[in-house]
């Protein structure tokens, strides 16, 4: 039975113990949205609600005002319905990337920002899901080009689906500590491979998204979940270094992985 990384279930009827499995590597691809023109979006809207309540600390770890964001609730949610109103096939590729990153954070931000002040997103119950508790993710909150789609079906079906790239992982934030940051500003197609790389940086270099001591790396489960989208177990470390600054490259190097970890706790200030 193949789920997505953040699916409850249960053991068995009587019990009422649950896990978090894996993702779902089955997710059909949307082929509809598949980028094939030359259009632009205006993100300048989003990019002035980051740059306002998106705050980085001294290790470039990002949180986020969601009180703040909660009083621009309004605007954001404009900004939301401004990409449901486009087609996202009539746009370039890295436009098209940047769009989907773009509305998957914000429509994040908005559930998030709505329900808080809570503890994780995984509180925050939407429906679709089969197990109360279970996050926001399955249940269908936008709708693009008459689809309605989930949260999932944005960053499996299209993101990772349509564009293959490992490096999306940065981009998308899942509102979490041990997500990728919550880029203080807006993906656009002028710039969206060098912020993804940008907050690649940023994670591989934080002890959320890798840890090394004593010779063993303790990592974020992010590259266990989608360990194939960076290439394979075998190459995490290549594809770490490649990243990581002089030093921690140097103790990556010689060390071996030890296991993974995620905290869901929330990503506020």
């Amino acid at each position: 039975m193949n789920l997505d990384r953040r699916t409850l279930i249960s053991g068995a009827a009587s019990l009422a113990a649950a896990s978090v499995l894996g993702p779902n590597r089955a997710h059909a691809a949307l082929t509809g949205f598949r980028p094939r023109g030359q259009g632009r979006v205006d993100h300048s809207a989003f990019d002035t609600l980051l740059k306002a309540h998106v705050r980085p600390d001294a290790q470039r770890y990002n949180r986020v005002d969601y009180r703040g964001v909660k009083v621009d609730l309004a605007a954001l949610k404009v900004y939301v319905a401004s990409l449901e109103a486009m087609n996202p096939v009539l746009l370039s590729r890295n436009e098209a990337h940047a769009y989907w990153i773009n509305l998957y954070n914000a429509k994040t931000l908005e559930i998030v920002a709505d329900a808080f002040p809570v503890k994780s997103i995984k509180a925050i119950n939407l429906g679709g899901s089969f197990l109360f508790g279970s996050g926001p993710w399955k249940a269908r909150l936008m709708t693009v080009n008459g689809e309605s789609l989930s949260l999932d079906d944005v960053e499996h079906g299209i993101v990772r689906a349509l564009f293959k790239d490992g490096m999306s992982h940065y981009g998308l934030n899942c509102a979490s500590y041990s997500c990728p940051n919550l880029a203080t500003r807006a993906f656009t197609g002028a710039n969206v491979d060098a912020l993804l790389r940008e907050n690649g940086i940023d994670y591989v270099n934080h002890p959320r998204g890798v840890a090394v001591s004593n010779g063993r790396i303790a990592a974020s489960r992010i590259y266990s979940w989608y360990a194939a989208d960076f290439g394979g177990k075998g190459r995490l470390k290549g594809h770490w270094s490649s990243l990581a600054d002089p030093q921690k490259a140097a103790e990556i190097a010689p060390a071996t992985i030890s296991g993974y970890a995620y905290d869901w706790s929330i990503n506020a200030l």
